[in-house]
């Protein structure tokens, strides 16, 4: 199969983010299908552009056998107009450059959110070139952004809200990566029309190497640091141990968020914090296999009602480290892995407790718990099993 895929925020390794679509790619490469990621290089979190166009409007690269073809977009900064220019440049230019640089002929085109006008632009071409086409949400706009606090009338939510619809019922299927956004979708269009496939993790990329004996305990949080992660309540916890001198809090990210915990760890003078810069995906393994307990934390929220899909997770799950999870989310890979701890969000006398009781635990009970969340998510999780459901989706859909 030719497979193409739009999805505006596509990254590589090199950068920081997920990798769901490269790494679905890699592995569809192997195993002989030519895929095409169709993407902006603009970083939705970092503000900053990560190639350089000189007066091009787009960049075509080969990455391990993936074609990918960056769209150059304006900058912007935050969640307001400048974002949406941003989008419809993407939608814009996708639609008037793909059909002029002389790509052989897909069978299958892919739309996925974030944004709602980039699976338009997807359907749009495959209408174009005569080929299925494949809607994959990984956030349910416009109901996300009403969860937020935008009012539902606001015109641009009502604009989403019919292109919502109008795209789950041209779509030949709707994948998903959220395991029970179908009954947000299935209002819409029927049930059968929605196969979840989850984010996931490339296990060669994070071998399992057991935790090497050090002076430190360290307690490691990967990933954005935005209100949403409420990460002070880590903070918070660090200061309830300081007593415990070995016990040392990592905060590798970036976001909204970190400046002022910067300021809060200055204020309260911790010396058992560290508030570091990003890396990029592939040397994030690095930081966990030197970890004792990777920590995860969402805020209670209504986005969550329709599950959870944290590349970030399934990172910290393939390390083989103890996870101490602490979401309200509906669905839970720790439990379901049956090994780690589950507290309630937002509560750093629980927090420390857990922390505590982990570090009270010998190396061996602590490997043993890291070892069967390694094997869950070896056997439920890893690209490889994910990509058994989406090739046979496509060849299904190619096929009909």
């Amino acid at each position: 199969m030719n497979i193409w895929i739009l999805n505006h925020h596509a990254l590589t390794p090199e950068m920081t983010g997920g990798t769901r679509h490269y790494d679905f790619a890699k592995e569809l490469v192997k195993r002989g299908h030519k895929v095409t990621i169709i993407a902006s290089s603009f970083h939705y979190s970092k503000y900053s552009e990560m190639k350089e166009y000189g007066c091009r409007d787009y960049l075509k690269e080969e990455i391990d056998g993936i074609t990918f073809i960056w769209i150059k977009t304006p900058p912007y900064f935050g969640n307001g107009i400048g974002r949406v220019r941003n989008m419809l440049a993407y939608t814009n230019k996708t639609l008037r450059l793909l059909p002029k640089l002389n790509l052989k002929k897909p069978n299958i085109i892919i739309g996925s959110s974030v944004h709602l006008f980039a699976v338009y632009s997807a359907y749009k071409l495959s209408k174009q070139y005569h080929t299925p086409f494949i809607m994959e949400v990984r956030d349910i706009w416009p109901q996300t952004l009403i969860d937020m606090g935008i009012s539902k009338l606001h015109p641009f939510i009502v604009l989403l809200g019919w292109l919502e619809k109008f795209l789950y019922k041209k779509a030949d299927k709707v994948i998903t990566n959220l395991p029970y956004a179908y009954k947000h979708i299935e209002k819409f269009v029927p049930s059968d029309k929605v196969v979840w496939i989850s984010n996931g993790v490339d296990l060669e990329n994070i071998p399992y190497i057991e935790k090497k004996k050090s002076d430190k305990f360290v307690v490691s949080y990967t990933g954005a640091v935005g209100v949403a992660n409420n990460l002070e309540i880590l903070v918070n916890a660090a200061e309830k141990l300081q007593n415990k001198k070995d016990i040392f809090f990592r905060i590798v990210g970036d976001g909204a968020e970190k400046e002022r915990l910067k300021q809060l760890v200055k204020e309260k003078d911790l010396k058992n914090v560290s508030i570091e810069e990003p890396v990029a995906k592939n040397q994030v393994s690095q930081i966990l296999q030197s970890s004792d307990i990777l920590y995860f934390n969402l805020k209670d929220s209504p986005i969550f009602n329709f599950g959870i899909s944290s590349n970030k997770l399934f990172d910290y799950m393939a390390a083989g480290r103890v996870i101490i999870f602490s979401t309200s989310a509906k669905n839970n890979p720790i439990k379901e892995a049956d090994a780690g701890y589950t507290i309630e969000p937002d509560d750093p006398e629980k927090l420390t407790q857990t922390i505590l009781e982990i570090y009270n635990l010998s190396q061996e009970e602590r490997d043993k718990i890291g070892k069967k969340i390694r094997k869950y998510v070896e056997e439920k999780y890893s690209i490889g099993v994910l990509v058994d459901k989406l090739e046979h989706l496509l060849e299904n859909e190619v096929k009909r």
